[in-house]
């Protein structure tokens, strides 16, 4: 590298560029006393008077190895101390976490690392928590991934910023330096580190892939290191390019109610393979306890049974009480075990509405003289009826086995049951659909299959009764008649 200067500029130039910390903003910078971090507290220390930022020194001893984390906890207080910035250090039993929670010990780590570190920066009214992942963590994370096999997305390796919560976003502005970069600027600023000697112990993969794997495979490409930050970063820009277009696609043809996701499978069949799974995975994503278990083939399952041709049906469970269901045209997620609910309400003659609670549903019934003539129209989600000819109070019910219609139009009577099937009325849906009968217990109408023969309305007609069924947006599909 060059000059100390040169790489403080380097720096500034990313933060700068990438939008990483604005003027004024309070900045909590991970500590762990090795080069890295080091080098990163002194460099933002070094940019901090120019930009206005209020640092906070945040260390923690995670009591892996004994006096030696007491010495680095040592150095970076005295550190501190050298640059007159506040320092916030925690004392955590990592060692006792794994054995209560029986976690790897770097995921219990990071996990307890990353609490104390939001906390510190929610007490310091900090909007950034910076830490000192370089260029070779992130080329190491790629072939990590890549050797465990991963997605597209996931050779994005590591991000440069994301949002933690409430507006704390965590950064690492030193992504695109080496760590010979950072250990040439500590010497050269006569910076004291410590060297964590168990990053030269192979019981951890990450430290095989540093050790062992990346030092083998260099033999065939020096540059690889490199090579594989060029992936990084060209798979983030595509990978943030192709959520957009997901989730843009999402909000357009995607709809949600009381937890459920939809969407036609015509329409997604057209969609490229690509953004099927994306989609999928946005989905599932939403409704997962675990995120991290949704893999390839779960997603790719899902998006094959979404676009056969045949069966157009289907119920598939794919676990984390995640529901995939096909009914037609209806693509349909949910984690909802979804139970027909019995009901029935009276309507009175005169009554102007009804709501049905258990299904979301409503009913709106206009009471009309000889103008309603003029008014009929037809319309899936709408009847009309000659009110003299109905025998009151109607009902407004649930389907029940064996129900029967005589339908306008046809001779005899049919099973509702096969009235659905024949207009391709999805399951689900038909537990939305009420059945309205009189009290003869004459079935009238089917609201979006059919009207029944009964109480037509004719030149004779001198009252009308016209209803119209009200229901959620996402749950009107266009059936045939």
């Amino acid at each position: 590298m060059g000059s100390a200067g040169e790489l403080t500029d380097r720096v500034e130039r990313v933060i700068r560029t990438e939008h990483l910390i604005s003027p004024g903003d309070g900045v909590v910078v991970a500590v762990s006393g090795g080069p890295d971090s080091v080098g990163l507290l002194h460099l933002l220390f070094a940019l901090s008077g120019r930009y206005g930022w209020k640092l906070t020194v945040a260390h923690v001893n995670h009591s892996f190895r004994g006096e030696e984390s007491e010495r680095e906890a040592e150095l970076v207080e005295r550190l501190a101390q050298e640059l007159q910035l506040p320092c916030t250090s925690t004392l955590i039993d990592v060692p006792r976490h794994i054995r209560e929670t029986g976690k790897n010990p770097q995921v219990a780590a990071r996990e307890l690392r990353y609490a104390f570190l939001t906390e510190t920066a929610q007490r310091a009214g900090a909007s950034r928590m910076a830490l000192a992942h370089h260029a070779d963590d992130q080329a190491e994370t790629a072939l990590m991934r890549l050797i465990r096999g991963t997605s597209p997305s996931g050779l994005a390796g590591m991000p440069m910023r994301r949002m933690v919560k409430n507006g704390l976003e965590l950064i690492r502005p030193l992504l695109r330096i080496y760590k010979s970069d950072l250990v040439d600027y500590c010497q050269a600023q006569h910076l004291s580190y410590c060297i964590d000697s168990s990053n030269l112990e192979n019981k951890y993969f990450r430290n095989q892939i540093r050790n062992a794997a990346l030092p083998f495979l260099r033999q065939y490409n020096e540059q690889l290191p490199t090579a594989l930050l060029h992936l990084t970063e060209m798979a983030a820009a595509e990978n943030d390019y192709l959520e957009q277009e997901t989730k843009e696609l999402a909000s357009r043809h995607i709809s949600r109610e009381d937890g459920v996701y939809a969407w036609s499978a015509n329409w997604f069949a057209g969609v490229h393979v690509a953004l099927q799974r994306r989609l999928i995975k946005l989905i599932l994503n939403y409704l997962a306890s675990d995120p991290d278990g949704i893999d390839f083939v779960t997603v790719e399952g899902a998006r094959q049974a979404m676009t056969a041709k045949s069966p157009s049906n289907f119920r598939r469970e794919i676990g984390q009480n995640i529901t995939i269901v096909r009914e037609y045209d209806r693509i349909a997620v949910h984690t909802m075990v979804l139970q027909p609910v019995a009901y029935a309400y009276a309507v009175e003659r005169g009554q102007e509405a009804i709501a049905i609670p258990e299904t979301g549903v409503s009913l709106e019934l206009r009471w009309l003289g000889t103008e309603g003539s003029r008014e009929r129209g037809a319309a899936a989600y709408e009847a009309w009826f000659d009110a003299d000819q109905l025998v009151f109070p109607l009902s407004v019910r649930s389907r029940r086995p064996g129900d029967r219609m005589k339908p306008y139009g046809l001779n005899g009577t049919k099973k509702v049951k096969d009235m659905y099937i024949d207009a391709k009325v999805p399951p689900l849906l038909r537990e939305r659909i009420p059945i309205v009968e009189d009290a003869a217990g004459t079935v009238l109408w089917l609201p979006g299959v059919r009207r029944s023969a009964h109480a037509g309305c004719s030149a004779e007609t001198v009252r009308y009764l016209h209803m119209k069924l009200h229901m959620p947006e996402s749950l009107l599909f266009s059936m045939s008649r």
